[in-house]
């Protein structure tokens, strides 16, 4: 190894952790016995490699390798196993595993290991810098390693050179417009140029003079002939937000042009063709719409060809130290200061938040904490003042409730544990087992529902 590396070493025999520091030439190791600290430390500092020793309280190998691999992607992970699985093996080499150990940990094997895995990393970049390629660029504006975003990378990367429309539908805030791009860049059609137009910023007899142009004399005040959006996007993408805005009579003449790819301009019998891609989104429910007739049935099929979801950040907050991060490198460097940082117990809180403004939300909230925070580098809870869970979450009905008391009472403690049980099991089954994952879907830390588990399992032995 040509210069000194960082290996963080997770798990193992902190008592060999000085031999094998000092026989890994040209490798500094660092030794954390509890994940979460290794966690911490990755988070703040990086690492060239991981070493994982297996087994972990509380952690499977493909759950530790799930979210190492979230918070740094690019570092290789190393497991090593002394009872050596062939089938594990396997299992995580899928899963993105740089390499798997079994047997004893001793220093050859390892130091023969690693030069393996850096060579391997080096050439990949190599030949990567050869061709002249910065991989898939357009992911860098999708930030996120959460299922649900891997999920909307993985559609676009399907259909991002292909011409079929793509609806983009989600709640405000969550980054239709940044799908949009991503999308218009994954493809041969990122060359050419992007047009935005907002379905609901303009009046009607505006929009369509926008969408297709007009000639001079058109109408009132068009003193000058002007180009359309359709045919500004030539050649690349239109991008119609709020489409479930669009007036009736407007999305007939759009139904025709994403049929026909053809169109005239207000006031004038030449027929135009064009090749656009067009990308709509909403944050509405055009099915609704379609049912109370505010929407054309036809020209809703017409842009659901493939469908993309942008999902709330409530669903996605493994995500939220990430965003932080982006949006605070971000802004820093659009004001010039230098890079602030974010407290671990800031970051806590911010995760334990709803964002019912989403992402947009998010980039706000960092944005007034940098401003407020003067020239501190350490951004504190106290910059962030969030509201309460409280105020931030919808209240349930009270003619709703989830269990109906009898006449004759019932067994508080076994009632409750019960439905918290049935809570944990349903996360469990939708996660596949995945501890890390269900725990997101319940808004709780790990380490709380791995608590809660071993407690209903205890009480279900005494029973």
């Amino acid at each position: 190894m040509s210069y000194l590396k960082r290996l963080v070493w997770i798990g193992g025999s902190a008592a060999f952790h000085s031999s094998l520091s000092d026989a890994l030439i040209g490798c500094r190791v660092e030794h954390f016995s509890d994940f979460h600290q290794a966690m911490h430390s990755l988070c703040q500092t990086g690492s060239d490699a991981v070493l994982a020793s297996m087994p972990l309280e509380d952690w499977t190998a493909e759950e530790l390798l799930e979210e190492l691999r979230r918070v740094r992607r690019e570092a290789p992970v190393i497991v090593h196993r002394v009872a050596g699985d062939p089938e594990e093996a396997f299992r995580l080499a899928r899963l993105g595993a740089a390499a798997y150990l079994s047997g004893p940990l001793e220093v050859a094997k390892l130091a023969a290991c690693l030069e393996a895995v850096f060579a391997h990393r080096e050439s990949q970049g190599l030949l990567r810098l050869a061709a002249g390629l910065n991989s898939e660029p357009w992911r860098q504006l999708l930030v996120g390693e959460s299922q649900a975003m891997r999920d909307v990378v993985e559609v676009i990367r399907l259909v991002g050179a292909r011409r079929c429309t793509v609806l983009i539908t989600g709640e405000t805030g969550t980054g239709k417009e940044v799908a949009a791009r991503a999308l218009h860049l994954a493809g041969p059609r990122g060359r050419k140029p992007m047009v935005s137009v907002n379905c609901s910023a303009l009046p009607e007899h505006l929009l369509e003079a926008e969408l297709f142009g007009h000639v001079r004399g058109a109408f009132t005040g068009a003193v000058q002939s002007r180009t359309g959006r359709f045919e500004q996007a030539d050649g690349g993408t239109l991008f119609l937000d709020e489409i479930g805005d669009l007036p009736l009579e407007l999305q007939a003449k759009l139904l025709r042009v994403l049929q026909e790819r053809e169109f005239q301009r207000l006031g004038s019998s030449e027929t135009i063709r064009v090749d656009v891609r067009v990308i709509a989104a909403t944050n509405g429910d055009l099915v609704e719409r379609v049912r109370q007739g505010r929407f054309r049935e036809d020209l809703f099929y017409r842009l659901n060809v493939v469908p993309l979801t942008m999902p709330p950040l409530r669903e996605r907050l493994s995500d939220v130290p990430l965003l932080v991060q982006h949006f605070l490198e971000k802004v820093c460097r659009l004001e010039n200061l230098p890079l602030k940082r974010v407290e671990p117990e800031t970051l806590r809180r911010l995760c334990a938040y709803s964002w019912p403004g989403n992402v947009r939300q998010l980039e706000n909230a960092v944005e007034m904490a940098v401003a407020l925070s003067g020239e501190r580098t350490v951004l504190y809870p106290s910059d962030f003042p969030l509201p309460s869970a409280v105020e931030s979450k919808p209240l349930r009905s009270a003619a709703a409730p989830l269990v109906s008391v009898p006449d004759d009472g019932l067994d508080y403690e076994a009632t409750v544990g019960a439905f918290e049980r049935e809570l944990l099991e349903q996360a469990l089954r939708k996660t596949g087992g995945n501890k890390k994952r269900a725990a997101d879907m319940l808004r709780l830390k790990r380490t709380t529902l791995t608590a809660k588990l071993r407690s209903l399992a205890a009480r279900a032995a005494g029973a």
